[in-house]
């Protein structure tokens, strides 16, 4: 089936645009693996406006409920799908997912971003045994236990508070001398009893036979050891943007170049928003409005056509 515009991805991008799009009455496809984006893994937002605190599974229900609202004839949704490629034609574009192919004369890239992966020896081996990339999953399997979190930013910071509810003790272990987190939140959680940061300190080592038993890392030239029986990875986001790689410019970080005034990459019918693109901030507040931005372009496009 051919669309006016099929919209990629289902975190606040996506989901804002597909709603703007069906109030528009722009025949538009919503395609995304699951709702919500990286903030299904946040215990508590605070700063998604009109809702002075949040989780991240709330937070997807929301978005699919506020979307499922609008579907109908002109928006149509497939959740549990992603995108492998995308190709220009001379209708348009073709989409090709895991499941099926599809047509449009325009399309909107909000997919995000997803995490970095720990790349030191016996981080692989130890993964899912012990060494994790979700403290809301996993964390209170170490209730009572000694663990790291490794990072810096709001992420790591927001994982080290949920884990000191349950477990015995928490080490922060950022490789930079300085946080990148909120100074209130800094402040707040290392003010907690159970609760140390490390910083300058460069990770070495993930040890553990069936189990992590430990990490080691450089500080100041020195290689220490850190017992613990968990490890809690928040080491940042890389753009989900490889289904695009080769159509679309983007910078050494595979960011998409959009222009800030509408969103629009570097090929005509293509708009960009959210994590996956070179604006400064990112956030979901401000994924929302660049999408919503985009869509207002996409539509004054759509109808010069």
């Amino acid at each position: 089936m051919h669309y006016e515009l099929i919209i990629l991805g289902g975190g606040p991008a996506g989901v804002s645009a597909s709603v703007y799009a069906s109030r528009k009455q722009v025949k538009t496809l919503l395609l995304t693996k699951e709702f919500g984006g990286q903030s299904t893994v946040s215990e508590d937002i605070q700063n998604w406006i009109g809702f002075p605190s949040i989780s991240g599974s709330d937070l997807a229900k929301s978005f699919k409920t506020h979307v499922e609202t609008y579907k109908g004839e002109v928006l149509t949704v497939k959740e549990g799908e992603y995108v492998e490629s995308i190709t220009k034609n001379d209708n348009g574009f073709s989409v090709k997912t895991n499941n099926d192919t599809y047509t449009s004369k325009a399309i909107l890239i909000a997919t995000g971003s997803h995490r970095r992966q720990l790349t030191v020896p016996g981080a692989d081996r130890l993964e899912h045994k012990g060494l994790t990339y979700c403290a809301s999953c996993d964390g209170p399997l170490f209730t009572d236990q000694d663990v790291a979190v490794i990072g810096g930013g709001n992420a790591a910071f927001e994982t080290a508070a949920q884990l000191l509810a349950y477990t015995k003790s928490v080490t922060l272990l950022n490789r930079s001398d300085s946080f990148k987190a909120d100074e209130v939140t800094v402040e707040k959680v290392l003010a907690h009893p159970h609760m140390t940061a490390i910083t300058g300190a460069e990770i070495l080592e993930v040890h553990g036979d069936k189990f992590v038993s430990g990490i080691s890392f450089k500080k100041d030239g020195e290689t220490q050891i850190l017992e613990v029986k968990g490890i809690f990875v928040e080491i940042g986001a890389l753009p989900t943007t490889g289904f695009v790689e080769g159509l679309v410019d983007m910078t050494p970080y595979k960011q998409i170049k959009v222009d800030p005034k509408n969103q629009r990459t570097s090929v005509e019918g293509i708009w960009s928003a959210g994590d996956c693109t070179d604006g400064l901030y990112h956030q979901n507040n401000i994924a929302a409005g660049d999408a919503v931005k985009a869509l207002e372009d996409i539509y004054l496009w759509l109808n010069a056509r």
